[in-house]
């Protein structure tokens, strides 16, 4: 695949054109949608720790029927294992993600006095993600669901679906690590267009530009995107 715009061989105003026309043309197709997070900070952690490698429907699921069985989470710290994880059996994972929650709650408690993470508000971005990712299961796109969705911090989580839209754009390199690509991206999308932009690419990596058979000849990207000229000009 020829690269047309990244970081490294094209114009930094360049690449930001393109993030900017994308978000429009995104915005045009899928619309100023908000994403329905957890306003509690330890809540939109647990949550995005659940939608770990399933489902949205699953994960839902699955934080409904934990938070509706144990009430507050002083009680899930206090819960035996085995009932966090048939709690949140629909979420897949059970046995690694429940270890992990309480785990997580139960630092908290002993760090700060409550299971909260309201101090995050008070510190740096850069302060609030170190915080986070010292906890086990959690990477860098958990720690920027949780900073942007539950404390509004100007962040670019980049999930399976924001990262194959990027490689396909040709905005990064396939193959970037975790923390490579938020970098990348973070440093790529305005800090104004970052909420929306994470939105709507999630919406049309889950609708158009799906992993198996994108519908390269309906999206509003393709002339904009590498993959997409490359499979239009295939015939494909």
């Amino acid at each position: 695949m020829t690269r047309r715009t990244t970081p490294s061989n094209s114009p930094a105003g360049n690449v930001e054109d393109d993030v900017r026309a994308v978000d429009a043309l995104l915005r045009r197709l899928h619309g100023d949608a908000r994403f329905a997070g957890v306003s509690d900070p330890v809540g939109g952690l647990v949550r995005t720790i659940l939608s770990q490698s399933t489902t949205n429907a699953n994960s839902s699921r699955a934080f409904a029927e934990l938070t509706r069985r144990f009430g507050s989470w002083d009680a899930v710290a206090e819960a035996p294992v085995g009932e966090i994880a048939r709690a949140i059996r629909s979420g897949g994972l059970a046995r690694q993600k429940a270890p992990r929650i309480r785990a997580i709650i139960r630092q908290i408690i002993d760090e700060h006095g409550s299971a909260t993470l309201d101090f995050l508000d008070q510190v740096t971005v850069e302060q609030a993600t170190d915080y986070l990712l010292q906890f086990d299961g959690v990477g860098p796109k958990t720690a920027a669901c949780v900073l942007l969705f539950s404390l509004g911090k100007p962040v670019f989580p980049v999930d399976t679906h924001v990262r194959r839209i990027a490689e396909r754009l040709g905005w990064v390199p396939p193959g970037l690590s975790d923390a490579r690509i938020h970098n990348a991206l973070g440093d790529l999308v305005p800090v104004k267009l970052r909420y929306r932009l994470h939105v709507n690419m999630v919406t049309h990596g889950r609708r158009v530009c799906r992993a198996q058979r994108p519908d390269c000849p309906t999206c509003p990207l393709t002339a904009l995107c590498d993959y997409g000229r490359e499979q239009e000009g295939s015939g494909l």
